[in-house]
């Protein structure tokens, strides 16, 4: 299944714009709301120490998020910047 996440929460101002949004699996959903993971300005994957558990198994091989060519349709790096400074648990 395929979930849509808000980088920035809509509860903290984030706006409903697709720029503002990831499509993930449940599971990945819930770990990026709580922190647990996060991604860079260059969409690489950040994976918080204080997860316990092994999670490569729910990351590509690449460790990286798969962005759309249109950069018009990529997660905007002002709300990536929030979720990694506000929200990611490093």
């Amino acid at each position: 299944e395929v979930q849509a996440a808000h980088i920035k929460p809509v509860a903290a101002n984030g706006p409903d714009s697709v720029r503002n949004g990831i499509a993930v699996s449940g599971t990945v959903h819930w770990m990026f709301d709580r922190g647990m993971i996060s991604l860079r300005d260059d969409f690489s994957i950040l994976i918080s120490r204080h997860l316990n558990s092994d999670v490569t198994h729910l990351i590509n091989a690449e460790k990286a998020a798969i962005v759309p060519a249109d950069v018009r349709f990529r997660p905007a790096p002002i709300y990536l910047e929030y979720h990694r400074d506000r929200v990611f648990k490093s």
